[in-house]
């Protein structure tokens, strides 16, 4: 064998080593980034708070404004920040394998579009905010239901009618967006365009969206072997008797379940369904008993750091969580690709 082989083989050896070893630390390392995250988003803001403020607080030993602040203000955004990131992070793993296409996303399906030009109408309208969340979940689940429906047509719907009826819909619902936008109030403008970008400012409820990710990811774990079969095609999901097309309808309601409360409580925040499930294949491989719950920790941690640079970058200015998810995974997403095409070669 010539030399150069002999090198490229050990160069695979020790990357496929490396991968064996690199889920061992995955969890501890998340959990830890979860905690820095979390200590950073409660002691950090327009008043800056001690490590020990942060724990008194915590422990009701703090002065009744600080522990306020943390307990009233801080601590359900970040949690609240945590789930959503999650959810959106565990769609992105469940769409990738619904529609075998790694450049999928929770809002591929035109979910977010129907969200938005839902919720925009109710802005302009000038309802309260609880009209206007109820619009954003009632359209993310119409535009689920006539993509759905659109794409079965008169047969069984595939992947790839999926997939391009929902990319033909969200063309539709961004243009209905922008006649929206065009047509509202000088005054409603401000905070339509924050929650099309991400809006955190009223998430203080994060008890919907924590349960609702406990309850995915454990249902994920359960049907994680069928997930991984599914994955690598039709023909061997049929062959180990999964009935791929109730399967299918099942991941399909989830993933649409989780986009729309998503949605529905934070605006569009996109980029972080793509990008963490990459991410996180890149480390621990394709297994979903690893790929789910590591990305529904990464995936909350992300929205966790992206909400805080957004409330202290500026202080006390705010700025769109949503740029900052696509600021911070971007580079970090490109220079994990890069090193990962090294590693191929």
């Amino acid at each position: 064998m010539p030399a150069g082989a002999k090198h490229g083989a050990r160069l695979i050896t020790r990357g496929n080593s490396l991968q064996r070893i690199r889920p061992r630390l995955l969890f501890p390392g998340l959990s830890l980034l979860w905690l820095l995250a979390g200590i950073a988003a409660l002691s950090s803001g327009s008043a800056d708070l001690s490590s020990s403020d942060v724990w008194q607080s915590l422990t009701g030993s703090a002065p009744d404004n600080i522990r306020r602040l943390v307990m009233d203000l801080r601590l359900p955004r970040a949690l609240t920040a945590f789930g959503v990131g999650g959810l959106l992070a565990v769609s992105g793993v469940l769409m990738q394998v619904l529609l075998r296409n790694p450049l999928a996303e929770p809002y591929i399906l035109g979910t977010s579009g129907g969200a938005a030009v839902a919720a925009l109408f109710a802005m302009m309208l000038g309802l309260g905010a609880a009209a206007v969340d109820f619009a954003a979940f009632g359209g993310a689940m119409a535009a689920t239901l006539l993509v759905f429906s659109i794409a079965q047509g008169s047969g069984s719907w595939t992947p790839t009618r999926l997939l391009l009826t929902g990319v033909v819909l969200a063309a539709g619902f961004s243009a209905a967006t922008t006649l929206l936008l065009a047509l509202s109030p000088d005054q409603n403008l401000r905070g339509m365009l924050f929650w099309l970008m991400g809006d955190l400012n009223y998430a203080y409820a994060p008890a919907q969206t924590l349960w609702l990710l406990a309850i995915i990811t454990a249902a994920g774990l359960l049907a994680a072997r069928h997930l991984n079969v599914l994955a690598r095609g039709d023909l061997q999901a049929a062959i180990v008797g999964l009935p791929v097309n109730r399967f299918r309808l099942l991941v399909f309601a989830v993933t649409a379940l989780a986009t729309s409360i998503s949605v529905t409580t934070v605006g569009v925040i996109g980029f972080i369904g793509l990008v963490v499930p990459h991410l996180i294949r890149l480390v621990a491989g394709s297994d979903h008993r690893i790929v789910l719950p590591a990305s529904a920790l990464a995936g909350g941690v992300l929205l966790v750091v992206a909400d805080t640079l957004a409330r202290t970058l500026l202080a006390p200015r705010q700025l769109p969580v949503g740029a900052l998810t696509a600021t911070l995974g971007v580079p970090l997403f490109l220079v994990l690709m890069s090193r990962y095409r090294v590693r191929d070669n």
